[in-house]
């Protein structure tokens, strides 16, 4: 009895195999056309009716990144069930079919079939043209190189240096063709404009690169208001009213450091010369020893009161500085998109400089940042970081610090000259010495 129980659930569950075997093409074709559906609803839904895409409708970068996301999700599965259809309806013959009808599956009718296919087909085929000008990764346009003023060249994904840096350096008679390139150039600039797609390739790429430049301005704007507003807001709002709660008493220090206080008699030495000095040079009777001493006593007040001011401004910069930064931070992490939108953008403005513009914005900056007198400029940089939190000025670590960062600041800019720039651009290196010369 047992034995022939057990040999049930075993015929059983070998016919439902055989069962969930012959429903293969079935089963894969209904999951692909679902999954198109998927597709089209966002379609529908989201875009108009169109391919899904950043020109079809204006979302952020991250609610693209969220439907770029769902969309190879979708075109994943599609493409590999209609591979198992494919696969199945191959080893699917007659005699399998007979063996389908007997065990009580009924195979769609081929209209059916057909009309699924087709309409896959057509929605998948606005994806499968060509997978690298779909706007999959719009929002990281094509950098576009500049070469002999005349060669333009596309590519999807700027290569990084360490991608520059596996690649085998070309070999002059690799690069010397039986034609000059200029002639070379010229035929291919003339077959460019004998095409009747360039224009619409010419609009594509001017409406790239006007998306490109919108993105990298609006994220610059944003990298600058976004820390600033944070700082303010958070100043006003949270910091500055629990910095003056705790600081109401009368024992809270009024100065934070020594220069502070040095600051402070200075002003009242000063005003108290003063005083005298404007009562020597007037008619007017002398002053006593106590209205000297009760105007030293109501500056002394305000003096006290303005550097308590100032001591409690300087706390509240610090908190309001940590909510900036982190607001920076987070704005950095949420669009890496948007990163690298404004990396291509900087990357075309560099390529489309002249020479001469390059070898002056590199001497600009090197004679700004670490020149003969840069020094001067860190040096007030750093007194004013430090008032800016209320630290003293430790003029040992600012002349330690101008001794040692301006140098590795130098260094790293020659290097950076020497191997990036002089691989690129090396008549703007040469450009660059000569103007420094």
């Amino acid at each position: 009895m047992i034995n022939s129980v057990f040999s049930q659930k075993i015929y059983s569950f070998l016919l439902s195999t055989y069962r969930w075997y012959l429903q293969t093409p079935e089963r894969s074709l209904e999951e692909a056309y679902q999954t198109a559906l998927k597709i089209k609803e966002i379609e529908d839904k989201h875009f108009n009716g169109n391919k899904i895409s950043s020109d079809s409708a204006m979302y952020s970068s991250s609610v693209m990144d969220y439907f770029e996301i769902e969309l190879k999700k979708l075109l994943k599965n599609a493409r590999m069930r209609l591979t198992e259809f494919k696969a199945s309806r191959w080893f699917s013959n007659e005699s399998k079919q007979k063996a389908a009808l007997k065990a009580g599956i009924e195979y769609p009718s081929p209209a059916s079939v057909l009309e699924k296919l087709e309409f896959i087909d057509i929605v998948i085929a606005k994806y499968t043209i060509d997978d690298q000008e779909t706007n999959i990764s719009n929002l990281a346009p094509p950098s576009i190189i500049v070469a002999d003023d005349a060669a333009i060249v596309q590519s999807r994904k700027p290569k990084t240096s360490f991608q520059n840096s596996e690649q085998k350096p070309k070999r002059k008679a690799d690069t010397t063709g039986v034609l000059p390139r200029s002639i070379l150039s010229t035929i291919n600039r003339l077959q460019v404009e004998l095409d009747p797609n360039s224009e619409q390739d010419v609009v594509k790429n001017f409406r790239q690169t006007q998306k490109r430049t919108i993105i990298s301005i609006r994220f610059i704007l944003l990298l600058i208001i976004i820390p600033l507003l944070t700082h303010q807001l958070a100043k006003a709002l949270i910091v500055g009213p629990l910095v003056d709660k705790f600081r109401t008493s009368s024992t809270v220090q009024v100065f934070l450091n020594s220069e502070m206080e040095e600051e402070a008699l200075e002003k009242i030495q000063r005003f108290e010369e003063r005083i005298k000095f404007e009562n020597l040079i007037s008619d007017a009777p002398p002053i006593s020893s106590e209205e000297i001493e009760n105007q030293m006593r109501e500056k002394a007040q305000e003096v006290a009161e303005e550097f308590s001011a100032e001591s409690s401004n300087a706390i509240k910069n610090v908190f309001a500085d940590i909510f900036s930064v982190g607001a920076f931070i987070w704005l950095l992490i949420i669009s890496k998109s948007s990163i690298a939108v404004l990396k291509d953008f900087f990357d075309h403005v560099v390529y489309g400089l002249s020479d001469s513009a390059k070898a002056f914005i590199i001497i600009l900056f090197t004679d700004v940042f670490v020149g003969f007198h840069s020094p001067h400029g860190w040096e007030v940089l750093l007194e004013g970081i430090s008032r800016h939190w209320g630290l003293p000025a430790n003029r040992d670590f600012i002349f330690l610090f101008i001794a040692t960062f301006p140098v590795i600041l130098d260094t790293i800019f020659k290097y950076w000259i020497f191997r990036y720039l002089n691989r690129i651009s090396p008549s703007a290196v040469a450009t660059y010495h000569n103007m420094n010369e």
